[in-house]
């Protein structure tokens, strides 16, 4: 069959791609801009990528796959719905193509989705199992987003974004999930969600999915998941967290690079790896609730996680230069800036050069340039010592520079920012470049500045 993927770019639907060419199909798809890592991905397995404006309708596939960020009025959709072409969502061909019949592992949750999804999928592969999988970021165990696997598992990142622009529930309630982590929720996605009560509505829709011989994972002190869990549930559900949970943490570093592992009140060893932060380590209980569901013993889950090697944008050291450390990370929303900078800072202390933690970020998030999180946004850099921000100038807000408690510069030019960073920061400084965009390169470009400064 040939598919034709309209929002080629994104990672769930580049994902699907992927899926569909494993599948057998002939495969091609439409983007404005596509960027690392899903242009080498797509690349790779060679899938073609043309521009929108294209004739891509000339081929005659036999399915067009529209994305969540295509609209009516866009011309793509236009030319789709004029040609009556058939078409459908990349949640409903996932659902149907590629779900049915398999136990589904799904990670939902405003925070931490990519990275326990990614953890769930090495546990099991790391154990024998070969699950599928597709997820929003590049497991650096897989070195790909998304694979079809030789299990009845599959792994996937469930987003509660909606569908498209002829389906607007959230893209989760397609894949009927038989282990559900829900890691935890607050508002978020501005642009389609009035308030959090009715992300919570879409919550709870996928609650009524899981079946009542499944399994949903949830942590113990998130007040906004109880109050979804309370509307009704017919599914045991497994706690972590606290000391009254089934699955707890013992942590042995202040950053979380070494925990103890605690399973209804017995120890299971510890995990020694590179993630650093709480909320990590949280995601790793998640992540090994789920994968002994699936039948995993969880001595193996610990000694697997010891062997976890992160994902792609996720706190990925870029390099050194001149004492400078440059990391890429993809935290934009305020809770997961603060926590990701909370673990740096825990880490980084007990190094004898580490001079100062310098956050760079660019709210490009559709919340983020409404404006909804300007007010807690500040406080989420107060493990920083310096900040830098890059603001679009045609925002109709402004950074409140004097809410932050440390030094913060606002540029509107990357140019201009690349050449602040380069004057002004000194070796033994840990530079973390925080955007869920591509921030025009700039990580890489820093680093080859600071390479020519004499």
């Amino acid at each position: 069959m040939k598919v034709h993927i309209l929002g080629l770019a994104g990672t769930f639907m580049g994902g699907i791609a992927q899926l569909a060419k494993s599948l057998g199909h002939e495969v091609s798809g439409s983007d404005q801009a596509v960027y690392p890592p899903m242009s080498t991905q797509l690349q790779q397995a060679g899938i073609a990528v043309s521009r929108y404006e294209d004739d891509f309708l000339a081929d005659a596939p036999e399915a067009v796959v529209i994305g969540n960020a295509l609209s009516r009025g866009h011309p793509a959709v236009e030319q789709t719905l004029n040609a009556q072409q058939f078409y459908t969502s990349g949640p409903q061909w996932l659902a149907e193509n590629v779900l049915k019949d398999r136990w589904v592992v799904a990670v939902a949750g405003t925070h931490g989705k990519t990275s326990t999804a990614s953890m769930v999928a090495w546990i099991l592969e790391a154990t024998g199992l070969n699950p599928g999988f597709l997820i929003g970021g590049v497991p650096e165990n897989f070195g790909v987003s998304a694979r079809l696997g030789q299990s009845p598992f599959f792994v996937v990142e469930a987003d509660e974004y909606d569908t498209a622009f002829f389906d607007k529930r959230s893209k989760f309630v397609h894949y009927h999930p038989r282990t559900c982590v829900l890691n935890n929720l607050e508002f978020d996605h501005a642009d389609i969600f009035d308030s959090l009560a009715a992300i919570q509505t879409q919550f709870h829709h996928l609650v009524r999915t899981v079946p009542g011989n499944g399994l949903i994972i949830c942590p113990d002190d998130d007040v906004a998941l109880q109050d979804v869990l309370a509307k009704g549930c017919w599914t045991q559900v497994s706690y972590q967290g606290s000391d009254d949970s089934e699955w707890q943490s013992i942590l042995r570093q202040d950053d979380g690079g070494v925990f103890e592992v605690v399973y209804q009140g017995q120890s299971f060893g510890e995990v020694r790896w590179g993630m650093t932060g709480n909320h990590n380590v949280r995601n790793a209980l998640s992540a090994m609730a789920a994968a002994h569901h699936c039948g995993v013993p969880v001595a193996e889950c610990v000694a697997a996680l010891s062997r976890f090697e992160g994902i792609r944008r996720r706190m990925t050291r870029m390099g050194e230069v001149n004492g400078v450390t440059v990391y890429d990370d993809f935290a934009h929303h305020p809770t997961a800036i603060a926590t990701t900078l909370q673990g740096v800072r825990a880490k980084m202390q007990a190094q004898s050069n580490f001079n100062r933690l310098v956050a760079v970020f660019e709210p490009r998030s559709n919340t983020m340039r409404m404006g909804l999180h300007r007010h807690s946004l500040p406080h989420a850099f107060d493990e920083a010592d310096a900040v830098y921000a890059f603001i679009d100038p045609d925002w109709p807000w402004q950074l409140e520079t004097s809410a932050f408690s440390k030094p913060v510069l606002v540029e509107n030019s990357y140019e201009t920012l690349l050449d602040c960073l380069r004057q002004t920061l000194q070796p033994g400084d840990q530079v973390v470049f925080m955007s869920n965009g591509s921030f025009g390169g700039l990580h890489q470009r820093l680093l080859t500045a600071l390479s020519t400064t004499d």
